[in-house]
């Protein structure tokens, strides 16, 4: 008998831990128990809906969940149906990779008006994440997003594409038409500091210039004079500061130097105050100017925080688990975002996986069988006293079969968006099985 690992989150954090640990050793069993009846976190949920490509990481993750000694365990919340004490009981060793899935405050008066939302519920919303399918957004023609990193630029662009442009996309029918119902026309894209600082990607930013019934502008005035030539962001805003607002319906304003100080309205939005920056030997300072966007929504995307799972150690300051290098405490390890917080893109999750993975095997080696424990058999028991209908792998693949074969073309998949949904369809399943 070899060594038990349980993987707490089955995003890209999970997987890669699984895959670096299955190439390492050959006896290892590893159950990943998820929250969500739907494996792949991030990618499914977080990716944006008209970025098809980057969600075909999926395919190699669907070959790990499918390797012999790996079980998925869908509809498991650990906290709520089975404790961390109870998993360190069943297996040699536990990670944490539930992610961050958070968001961080904006720290200002008025956030808690109607019309204010975080990056994370937003984008859950729009990608049909159970937890956020009832959002139900007040959006306005008028709107601002507070971040400058690619979530933000997701947002702005999803908020301004045409249906048209969407159609390939797998966002859910209700985003698509609360979007269009919306009558939007003008995105604010707020940054503290100046287009030379922001962390949108050239192939994002691409997207942005290739918009079809939307004007991208910047402030020749923000513009740095001493631009890099071949700086592929900055050439970008040079040419989106050169464009008059003219031809489309909606405008795509990136708004440099603005930092944000009130959410100004009474039941709801009605304006975003921000004071001016200005750069003193390459420090950002304060300035006396004070302006007003009108406008009707406020989104967040300034970065995510981890929750707290009991009986795993929690620095509230960082919003991540308290950890060394990822281990957290003996025969206990963080990987991904719940580790090292809300930093990198999908791939930057392999290099935890495999630290990881050498962490479990030189504290446990590669055999554990004197520790008799149980593993995925304790884990079923448990379950199965406690009556929790967990969701296997091959539930998940039936579940995506009919997502993709309900779409209508071009879209890729409809998504399903409810739990009860998802268990409905499986347990009609189930029934159709038994006869």
């Amino acid at each position: 008998m070899g060594i038990t690992v349980a993987i707490i989150g089955a995003g890209p954090a999970g997987f890669y831990t699984v895959e670096a640990l299955l190439e390492r050793c050959q006896t290892v069993t590893i159950d990943i128990i998820e929250r969500l009846p739907t494996p792949y976190g991030l990618v499914r949920a977080g990716v944006a809906p008209d970025h098809q490509s980057t969600k075909q990481v999926v395919r190699k993750f669907e070959q790990t969940a499918l390797a012999n000694l790996v079980h998925f365990y869908g509809n498991v919340e650990v906290g709520r149906d089975i404790t961390i004490d109870d998993l360190l009981a069943q297996y040699d060793a536990l990670v944490v990779a539930a992610g961050a899935p958070n968001d961080r405050m904006l720290g200002v008066p008025g956030e808690q008006l109607e019309g204010v939302y975080g990056a994370s519920a937003f984008v859950g919303w729009y990608n049909g994440h159970p937890d956020f399918r009832d959002l139900n957004p007040r959006l306005s023609p008028s709107t601002v997003v507070i971040g400058n990193g690619n979530v933000a630029l997701d947002i702005a662009r999803i908020l301004v594409k045409t249906p048209d442009e969407m159609a390939a996309s797998d966002i859910p029918g209700y985003a698509l038409d609360a979007i269009a119902a919306a009558g939007i026309e003008t995105v604010h894209v707020l940054g503290r500091r100046g287009p030379a600082n922001t962390k949108f990607a050239p192939a994002e930013m691409r997207e942005i210039a290739r918009l079809t019934d939307c004007t991208p502008l910047v402030d020749p005035a923000d513009m740095p004079e001493d631009a890099a030539d071949d700086d592929k962001v900055l050439k970008l805003f040079r040419s989106f500061s050169a464009v008059a607002p003219c031809g489309a319906h909606k405008r795509l304003q990136f708004q440099f130097f603005a930092a944000p100080e009130a959410i100004i309205g009474h039941a709801h939005v009605e304006a975003l105050r921000y004071r001016r920056n200005r750069v003193e030997a390459g420090r950002l300072v304060a300035t006396d100017a004070v302006c007003d966007i009108a406008c009707g929504t406020v989104i967040t995307a300034i970065g995510y925080r981890a929750s707290p799972l009991p009986g795993v150690p929690f620095n509230a300051d960082a919003g991540r688990v308290e950890n060394i290098n990822g281990r957290v405490d003996s025969r206990l390890f963080a990987v991904g975002w719940a580790k090292r917080g809300p930093t990198g893109v999908i791939g930057s999750n392999k290099p935890d996986g495999e630290h990881c993975a050498e962490q479990i095997l030189a504290e446990l080696g590669s055999d554990a069988a004197a520790t008799a424990r149980p593993g995925r058999a304790g884990l079923e028991r448990l379950l199965a006293e406690r009556q929790i209908r967990y969701v296997t792998f091959d539930d998940w693949r039936l579940l995506n079969e009919q997502e993709v074969t309900r779409a209508d073309a071009p879209a890729p998949r409809r998504k399903f968006t409810s739990f009860a949904e998802m268990m409905a369809v499986l347990g009609a399943a189930r029934r159709q099985r038994l006869g």
